[in-house]
């Protein structure tokens, strides 16, 4: 089975400097989309979009219907400022997606990418976790938007770290007008004071495109799909290939080119709903983070209006939710890096929405309506905070057998328990070079060990339990001790691991 897939993207800066990141429609985030089909049902796809394009013929502009005719002002309050016109338009292009759509959503902050290359020499360890650092570092500077220490990144970048310390310390103490509101604001602010010296900035930043389609590949190999080609919307001079062509090419992708959006209609879908994603998810990141509310020390709430929605409207939030979040669901549908605040805020209002099922029912209470969703928010931002903080691999195993899977490491485990092997350990001492510990979902601890080569997996006597845990508690932490060379001893029915 053969898939075609089409790529396009918005809020691309392809040189990252003072003037774009200070521009008055300068957005943090670059956001791409890939959608695709099975290429069998591409002529009924393509049927149906270009009745659905025909309809709009007049919306057309040099000869294509792309997400450019929704103008980013009509996006203030949402789907809620939308005029009649522009919901039967969404309203109808979101219909054309049905479960036979592959959609892989990929979206980076570039003030982020900036902060991985100053702090890439730093790592995790117990004293710090450098990802919560650097998250609090791209969150305060997107939320202030402090002129002197972006402007001192790309004229002066010797005086960016002092820039820095300046700032926080400055922060700090005015963030102690309403303490309660902002204490954890401060408490990282005082982590990055500890760590800010010794950081080299880099003496030109050039996006990497790479980015894209790693996540791309992953999704691709989740959902076993080897036999795709992939039509990137063409950019530049004829016959030289663009960047974004040559990192698709890079990341090990297969059957990659570039297409003119006028004679590929895929690439309009995919421009059609990475337009509409980038103009929503700005405009609400705007509405969070009002110029007048910046530099204050208070809760930011969105517009009441946000909530003032027609059943149409409403309609609009709920088929986008599931667009984005339920065809074909896959970890790796989201690409996304620590920094992802918008993101997550922009799921959680299609989350929001979609819990309630008429205007009635979402307008019985609409003065409430503005704490309620900014409380889902942030209750999604603290999740996505806490499962930046586990340091352990989370990424999902792949299998096609009901009766075991291949952990990270390669190993055979059971998924009944009870057929895991038991490591054999004589009396005295056991020597095995250990390349990972963990838990059953029966909480039995288990190792994985090097075997000639290979990767074996067992479960530990229960002794043992507290010791893997431990380890397993500094691998969250970012302090992995592992793969070692481990002794295990054993006396009188009693069991001792020493890392060598």
């Amino acid at each position: 089975m053969k898939f075609n897939f089409y790529y396009d993207e918005t809020e691309h800066s392809r040189v990252i400097n003072y003037s774009t990141i200070t521009g008055a429609t300068y957005y943090d985030n670059f956001i791409s989309a890939i959608i695709g089909w099975d290429s069998n049902k591409e002529s009924a796809i393509e049927e149906k979009y270009l009745k659905f394009e025909e309809k709009y013929q007049e919306r057309k502009r040099d000869g294509e219907l792309k997400s450019e005719t929704f103008k980013a002002k009509r996006f203030k309050y949402g789907f809620a400022s939308f005029n009649k016109q522009n919901v039967e338009l969404l309203d109808d292009y979101l219909s054309v997606f049905n479960d036979n759509f592959y959609i892989y959503i990929c979206l980076k902050s570039k003030l982020e990418y900036i902060i991985f290359q100053l702090f890439k020499d730093y790592k995790n360890s117990l004293m710090f976790d450098m990802d919560a650092l650097k998250y609090s570092i791209v969150k305060v500077l997107i939320t202030y938007r402090p002129k002197e220490v972006l402007r001192s990144l790309y004229s002066t970048p010797k005086k960016f770290v002092d820039s820095l310390i300046d700032f926080f310390t400055d922060r700090i103490v005015y963030n102690k007008k309403n303490l309660s509101l902002k204490i954890l604001e401060n408490e990282a602010l005082e982590n990055i004071l500890l760590m800010l010296k010794d950081v080299e900035t880099p003496s030109s930043i050039e996006w990497d495109y790479k980015m894209s389609f790693i996540g791309f590949k992953k999704y691709l190999q989740n959902k076993r799909i080897s036999d795709y080609s992939l039509i990137i919307d063409k950019e530049g001079e004829i016959g030289e290939k663009s960047k974004t062509l040559i990192a698709a090419i890079d990341s090990k992708l297969d059957n990659c080119s570039e297409g003119d959006s006028k004679v590929y209609f895929g690439i309009r879908v995919a421009d059609m709903l990475v337009g509409v994603m980038g103009k929503l998810m700005k405009s609400l990141f705007f509405s969070l983070h009002r110029e007048e509310n910046n530099q204050n020390v208070t809760q930011n709430l969105l517009d009441i209006k946000w909530f003032k929605l027609s059943e149409e409207q409403l309609g609009l939030y709920k088929k986008l939710y599931k667009i984005v979040c339920c065809i074909n669901e896959d970890w790796y549908k989201m690409n996304f890096d620590n920094y992802a605040d918008d993101l997550i805020c922009f799921i959680a209002l299609l989350e929001f929405f979609n819990h309630y099922e008429s205007v009635d029912q979402l307008q019985a209470d609409l003065e409430s309506l503005p704490k309620l969703c900014n409380a889902f928010m942030c209750e999604k931002l603290k999740e996505h905070f806490a499962k930046m903080r586990i340091k352990v691999p989370v990424e999902p195993i792949i299998t096609d057998n009901d009766e075991f899977f291949l952990n990270q490491k390669g190993a055979k485990v059971y998924f009944d328990t009870k057929r895991q092997p038991t490591l054999c350990l004589k009396d005295g001492t056991n020597k095995f070079r250990v390349l990972s510990v963990g838990t059953s979902n029966l909480h039995n601890p288990m190792i994985t060990i090097e075997n000639d080569g290979k990767a074996e997996c067992y479960k530990l006597p229960m002794q043992l339990s507290d010791w893997a845990m431990t380890l397993t508690g500094y691998s969250m932490m970012g302090e992995n001790l592992l793969p070692a060379d481990i002794v295990f001893t054993k006396e009188n029915d009693n069991y001792f691991a020493d890392v060598l």
